[in-house]
């Protein structure tokens, strides 16, 4: 990976309201032109949610939907196939949409503890509960994200490929908040040193490049939950990390000093993900301008720092509030470039 890279000022989180994919590529690449990421668009039912659309992507385990949720099974069926199509679907929507597109192009999936946290085995239960299964999950995601990767390139083939990790259930892994089944117990805590292992292994499936000619690229991890742990991931290898601005306290003023310093990039989320009135960019970055002065960081530095991005996906949101933040998006990361003082 090219050290030296800088990312575009704005881009999107991954998800889109509606179900028609050409109208999803044509909102992503003609808002970001110099970051458009592929859309996401739950609401076209199972198999195109975030979890179920990442099963699709593994190798050799397969997930079917249960009343309870996603289970992992022994063959592929009609959720998978469900899945896949879809996605094939969305990359033709982008294929089009991209033609002749030479920059960073952003791909999201779920990373391998959200996952585990919700897919569940045979007996009810997460695959969180079981650390074969959760080796075995991170494996078969390792290998399904690089077969993705290769799909994309080859699609989109002047693009450099961002990989997103989306991990909203870290912070209750780490701390042992995920429910069991029964809903009156939670899963024990998985040791920080073998959460952080796991995501550098599947983050090395991109950061790391292949051996086959590619050089790999930059990884992000995304979590809208509060709480993320920005050293836990910066250690792992991500090379930028993408949050709720308006989650952030106090306490995580050092783990992110420290991050920007190591060249950590700053996803920060600063656009509401449902439909509401938006303030002036100005005052979308007031509170990034603020956090910078109480961290004593050079104001110089924000635009080389900084990607301003929705606060979470928006499938929730309506097509036009959709369209809208987008475009709040760039305004604001104009106004921060502007102005950093």
């Amino acid at each position: 990976m090219n050290d030296t890279l800088h990312f575009p000022p704005a881009t999107g989180i991954g998800s889109l309201p509606g179900t028609d994919a050409r109208e999803a590529a044509k909102t992503a690449t003609g808002s970001f032109e110099d970051f458009p990421h592929l859309p996401e668009l739950p609401a076209r039912g199972p198999g195109a949610d975030m979890i179920g659309r990442t099963a699709g992507l593994l190798v050799e385990l397969y997930a079917r939907v249960e009343p309870s949720g996603w289970r992992i099974g022994d063959r592929p069926g009609r959720d998978t196939r469900r899945a896949r199509s879809w996605l094939r679907e969305d990359l033709d929507a982008l294929e089009e949409f991209t033609q002749g597109y030479e920059g960073l192009l952003k791909v999201q999936a779920v990373g391998p503890w959200t996952l585990a946290a919700a897919l569940e085995l045979k007996n009810g239960e997460a695959a969180l509960s079981d650390p074969g299964a959760c080796r075995d999950l991170a494996a078969s995601l390792a290998e399904g994200l690089r077969l993705h990767l290769d799909e994309v390139r080859r699609r989109v083939p002047g693009a450099q490929l961002v990989l997103q990790l989306d991990e909203p259930s870290l912070t209750a892994v780490l701390r042992g908040q995920v429910k069991t089944a029964s809903g009156y117990r939670t899963h024990r805590a998985v040791d920080r040193q073998i959460v952080e292992a796991t995501l550098r292994d599947v983050i090395a499936v991109h950061d790391g490049g292949h051996g086959d000619g590619h050089d790999g690229g930059p990884v992000v991890v995304h979590s809208c939950a509060p709480d993320v742990p920005f050293a836990l991931l910066r250690r792992a290898g991500a090379a930028a990390v993408s949050f709720d601005f308006s989650l952030l306290t106090e306490r995580d003023d050092e783990a992110i000093g420290e991050a920007v310093e190591a060249g950590t990039r700053l996803f920060a989320g600063v656009v509401p993900g449902t439909d509401g009135p938006l303030s002036d960019p100005a005052g979308s970055v007031m509170g990034v301008r603020t956090l910078w002065r109480r961290l004593g960081l050079r104001p110089g530095l924000l635009p080389e720092a900084v990607t301003v991005t929705p606060a979470c996906g928006l499938a929730g949101a309506s097509p036009g509030y959709a369209r809208s933040a987008y475009a709040h998006c760039v305004r604001a990361a104009r106004s921060l470039a502007d102005n950093p003082e």
